[in-house]
């Protein structure tokens, strides 16, 4: 129907990018798109819902309301970001949501943020399991793990000869990433390795590398519909 067909000719999604070392280590991370799936809501005191600290996050423990659910976190206080217990200013989000002369307020409440531990984690944990991929293989020389798909995401990567990572993670309907991801290794051999004040393995920390691959992640994403192939 016209539904479909509209769907059909929508612009995908590029949801992050990672570039990790040859040691296993994040060197960059760019998150450009998440679903929304954030809810904002005013409440008066006391608060009807149950709140807990988990894994240093504020997320709900019990009661569901208006599209907030368990284990959403507490992402932001009357605007304020919250990053892990803690508003920006440093009060404790617990103590502050306790005190009832802070209400009314609005609460933003949604899927936890990875932190950047996590995130380095995670590709530390891929950059072993893309080992592995090598070693599982019958034949020598295999190019290790390209693509990982779940029904959510696809995640793509490209692996230079001198052994750094290119990760994209997308929608599983975007198109033309295997292009995406040479873009970025051009974007990174011109903005990144050209740089003087850049030493190789450390964290990239260049503005025109971070602005050309965000035009990069726009013009995939505007090309990249589905229907057309990579």
């Amino acid at each position: 129907g016209r539904e479909e067909a509209g769907r059909e000719g929508a612009a995908m999604v590029v949801f992050s990018v990672y570039v990790v070392n040859k040691a296993g280590g994040l060197v960059y991370q760019h998150d450009n798109y998440s679903p929304r799936s954030d809810v904002e809501k005013t409440f008066s005191y006391p608060l009807d819902l149950v709140l807990k600290v988990y894994d240093e996050r504020v997320v709900v423990s019990f009661g569901q309301r208006d599209g907030i659910k368990v284990g959403y976190a507490v992402l932001s206080v009357n605007g304020m970001d919250v990053n892990g217990r803690y508003m920006t200013d440093n009060r404790d989000v617990l103590e502050y949501l306790n005190t009832s002369f802070n209400y009314p307020l609005a609460i933003r409440f949604g899927r936890p943020r990875l932190t950047s531990n996590e995130k380095l984690m995670l590709a530390s944990m891929f950059h072993s399991l893309f080992a592995i991929g090598s070693q599982l293989s019958p034949e020598p020389g295999s190019s290790g793990i390209e693509v990982l798909e779940t029904d959510t995401f696809k995640l793509h990567c490209f692996q230079t000869l001198t052994g750094i990572k290119f990760i994209v993670l997308a929608d599983p309907r975007q198109a033309g990433i295997d292009s995406l991801l040479r873009k970025i290794y051009e974007i990174y051999s011109d903005y990144a390795l050209k740089n003087p004040f850049y030493s190789l393995e450390m964290p990239i920390r260049c503005d025109l590398f971070e602005q050309n691959l965000k035009v990069a992640l726009e013009v995939a994403e505007k090309a990249g519909t589905i229907g057309t192939t990579s």
